[in-house]
């Protein structure tokens, strides 16, 4: 059920809920994403698990971000969006950013049931900025039609190994708004750049090290077209030693086949990861 939520402080998220007896999954997605970006793994838990998606501010339709944005102003609506559904004992589940987003709340709260992270809450290099910054060139640009941006993505997502079907277009066209001279990305590049450049302000030792729910984490080897992975393996060793229960699993797939792609192998991992726990 796709609903809109208001917390305390006014701010207004689109978010997207669907049913399960077997805890509360929140996803929370990545850098320029939206809560689409979960669709695989939404539809794979729902029934099983309650697992809610959402925009963060400044994406899709949720409220605009303010000037001060950053991964924790992030994770300081995910805690009022927490509190205002009533949530006990979340599972968190984060992609990329979302991953940094995800381990922040889970240092302050302390009944995370438990933490799932999606190739991200790493450390970032000078890699991660050349591969990035380039690609946030698009949210500038104003187009004719919402098919011109369709075609640039599609050409974009194909040569990142993304299986472009019916469902990765819906996503894609989820984040265009028409205006008067056409159509642009709902979410302003400036604050996108001012999103990223905090990931590198991420405190791996000192954030890490107060994460109480044990943690399921996902180092995606693939490379990112004909250059690496969009997060060095050696960037999670401070997260990995930081975090007091942690199960790293690797996957041969990139930082975005991760989420774009049907992952039925990772799903199971994270199935038997929450059993494990004993999620009910």
């Amino acid at each position: 059920m796709e609903q809109y939520i208001t917390v305390k402080k006014g701010r207004t998220f689109l978010v997207y809920d669907t049913p399960g007896e077997l805890g509360t999954i929140i996803a929370v997605h990545g850098l320029t994403g939206n809560h689409k970006q979960f669709y695989h793994y939404q539809k794979a838990f729902t029934g099983k698990y309650r697992f809610i998606s959402y925009d963060v501010r400044g994406r899709g339709n949720s409220d605009q971000t303010s000037k001060d944005t950053s991964i924790y102003t992030h994770a300081d609506d995910l805690i009022e969006l927490i509190e205002e559904l009533g949530i006990k004992r979340p599972i968190l589940m984060g992609y990329s950013m979302g991953a940094y987003i995800s381990a922040i709340v889970a240092s302050r709260l302390s009944d995370v049931e438990a933490l799932i992270l999606l190739d991200g809450a790493g450390e970032a290099d000078d890699m991660t900025r050349q591969l990035v910054l380039p690609s946030l060139n698009r949210l500038k640009k104003v187009f004719p039609s919402v098919q011109e941006y369709v075609h640039e993505v599609k050409g974009l997502y194909t040569n990142l190994r993304v299986n472009w079907n019916e469902t990765i277009e819906e996503i894609v066209k989820y984040d265009m708004k028409k205006i008067d001279s056409g159509w642009r990305h709902k979410s302003e590049s400036s604050f996108i750049r001012q999103d990223f450049e905090t990931f590198y302000t991420f405190k791996q030792e000192e954030t890490c090290s107060k994460i109480k729910a044990t943690t399921l984490l996902f180092i995606a080897t693939g490379k990112i077209g004909d250059k690496a992975p969009l997060f060095q393996g050696a960037g999670y060793t401070k997260t990995r030693e930081s975090i007091q229960k942690i199960e790293t699993k690797y996957t041969d797939v990139n930082h975005y086949e991760l989420v774009f792609n049907k992952q039925p192998a990772i799903v199971q991992q994270i199935e038997e990861f929450l059993v494990k726990q004993g999620v009910k």
